[in-house]
């Protein structure tokens, strides 16, 4: 059995779901335009460039969870589905997930995005195992802040670690791990495996990959 571990933004997706719930709740009218438009903007762009602090991004990501109710976020959450998300899944990413999972690999989502977020989205392409950032719950509502460390950088090896743990396994427990990203920011995780692929990278990382030999992939090239 093999390991087969995706990115979801800009790799799976054909965009950023982070970026795009914040500015879907903007367009609802749940979050200021002025105000929020600019700072999920200017995350983005830090996010880009390498300079995010995921504290501070997970502060402003995760406020607007605390302050509805779960039956709100939830209504919310499936008209962003078919708004926003829908048309970023193209046919071929997910023809990649089927060809692993045709192989009988082990797959994962493995993401710096919530989980609330996120979870419906890795349902929408089949893969039963998220690793993402959790956001920290009291008695059914979101407090805001997350639980645990984010699943950002060398943060996603140790929550796939986790996981794998809670499986009992490791590692070892695979010929071959395969993690697709489009990211620098994904560097420790594209590190750790044994075929890291850079799947319409940006910059930086095509210039890693590149230099490194490592396959470079589109997921975009296609009819959906």
């Amino acid at each position: 059995m093999n390991l087969a571990l995706f990115d979801l933004d800009n790799t799976l997706l054909a965009g950023d779901s982070d970026f795009e719930w914040a500015q879907f709740l903007i367009a609802q009218g749940v979050l200021d335009h002025e105000v929020h438009e600019a700072r999920n903007l200017e995350f983005y762009r830090q996010y880009q460039e390498g300079t995010l602090d995921i504290q501070a991004f997970l502060d402003f990501q995760l406020a607007p969870l605390a302050r509805h109710s779960r039956e709100e976020l939830d209504a919310w959450h499936a008209e962003f589905m078919t708004r926003r998300v829908q048309p970023l899944i193209h046919a071929a990413a997910r023809n990649l997930v089927a060809e692993h999972r045709a192989r009988g690999d082990l797959l994962a989502i493995v993401t710096a995005t919530n989980s609330f977020v996120t979870g419906p989205i890795a349902r929408a392409f089949g893969v039963s195992h998220l690793v993402a950032t959790i956001p920290a719950q009291t008695d059914g509502r979101f407090t805001g802040r997350p639980r645990g460390i984010p699943a950002f950088r060398e943060g996603k090896i140790a929550r796939v670690e986790t996981w794998l743990e809670s499986l009992g396994l490791w590692w070892s427990s695979f010929e071959e791990s395969w993690f697709y990203s489009d990211s620098h920011n994904d560097l420790p995780l594209l590190e750790k495996v044994t075929r890291p692929v850079a799947v319409d990278a940006d910059p930086t990382l095509t210039g890693i990959a590149a230099a490194r030999g490592w396959p470079c992939i589109s997921l975009r090239d296609d009819d959906r």
